[in-house]
């Protein structure tokens, strides 16, 4: 029996996402002071952030947490349960605690708040209720509350924690950026799967000091055929005294002066290089610099800084043993 378009399922199922996206969006008109002060609050945290709550809020906590992680603000989750058999002692008067529950009055969230205000700790609440024992107790109450569940029962909650959950990574973003969070921070955080491998950075991947394939302009092409050979790279840059970057020679000038030049052997680096080789930052990302090579059909590039600076090498075969092709 085949599922038609109008079917009750699909009917449901839309109804849910209209329901829960309904439910994000009433949360924009609620970002206000409430919502600065966590932020402030959270930039100021000189210890962790302590992420807590029960059930299903204590799944979208473990998300919170672990997006501010990955933003560069130190945080994990902490079970309210097992915070009151033994895990308080995690909590420091320099951390933030913050605590979800939709009706502000969940019993394990409650017990814990004792001892945080004893700490001296900061709180800050993600609940639906902000009159609540949770949402009167805290510092700082950021109101989450959805008109309806996605539920047809109006039960299982499903609209209340999608927008918990889009309030956290309101709050992530903001904190992200309000602490100049770059993108070269989130590589480093990130180093492994296909998305650090994305993330990686020239300088990262490069050849250094004596793995760079350098001569002088006076440099005899007999020693600039030695150079290339023993560095293995197909190329060498050449260079001033000051390691500012003149030029480069590859395996492809030396054969094409072979077929001009009578005597190429009598010429010296600065008769048969290219003056204005191809070049990257060492910041750059390494993907972007593989695009340069297949793109103009090179297999090295050098890597500058400041214009004219030499800071090192990067080869496609660097970029062949990161797997990123």
């Amino acid at each position: 029996m085949s599922v038609t378009s109008t079917s009750p399922d699909r009917k449901l199922a839309k109804k849910v996402l209209q329901t829960e996206a309904a439910a994000i969006l009433e949360l924009v008109e609620r970002i206000d002071d409430q919502f600065d002060k966590a932020i402030r609050l959270l930039m100021n945290c000189r210890g962790r952030v302590i992420v807590t709550g029960m059930g299903k809020s204590g799944i979208i906590c473990r998300k919170i947490a672990a997006t501010l992680s990955s933003t560069g603000t130190p945080a994990f989750f902490l079970h309210p349960a097992e915070a009151i058999h033994g895990d308080l002692g995690v909590i420091q008067s320099t951390d933030v605690v913050i605590a979800l529950s939709y009706s502000g009055e969940t019993e394990e969230i409650l017990r814990l708040l004792e001892t945080i205000k004893r700490l001296g700790a900061s709180l800050i609440a993600l609940t639906g209720e902000p009159n609540s024992t949770l949402g009167k107790s805290s510092t700082v109450t950021l109101n989450c509350h959805v008109s309806e569940e996605a539920c047809p029962l109006n039960l299982v909650p499903t609209a209340s924690t999608t927008a918990a959950l889009a309030l956290g990574d309101g709050l992530a973003m903001a904190l992200l950026v309000t602490k100049g969070f770059r993108q070269e921070d989130f590589a480093n955080l990130h180093p492994g799967g296909n998305l650090g491998k994305q993330l990686m950075r020239v300088e990262q991947l490069m050849k250094r000091g004596p793995d760079i394939p350098k001569v002088y302009a006076d440099t005899p092409v007999s020693e600039v055929v030695s150079e290339i050979s023993k560095k293995g790279l197909g190329m060498t840059c050449v260079i001033d005294n000051e390691d500012k970057l003149l030029g480069i020679i590859t395996d492809g000038d030396l054969r094409r002066h072979m077929t001009t030049s009578k005597n190429i052997l009598s010429l010296t680096a600065s008769k048969i290089m290219t003056t204005k080789p191809l070049t990257v930052n060492p910041e750059g990302l390494a993907v972007e610099a593989l695009q340069v090579m297949e793109k103009q059909k090179i297999t090295a590039l050098v890597v500058i800084r400041s214009g004219t600076y030499m800071e090192g090498v990067i080869h496609i075969h660097d970029l062949w043993r990161t797997e990123m092709f």
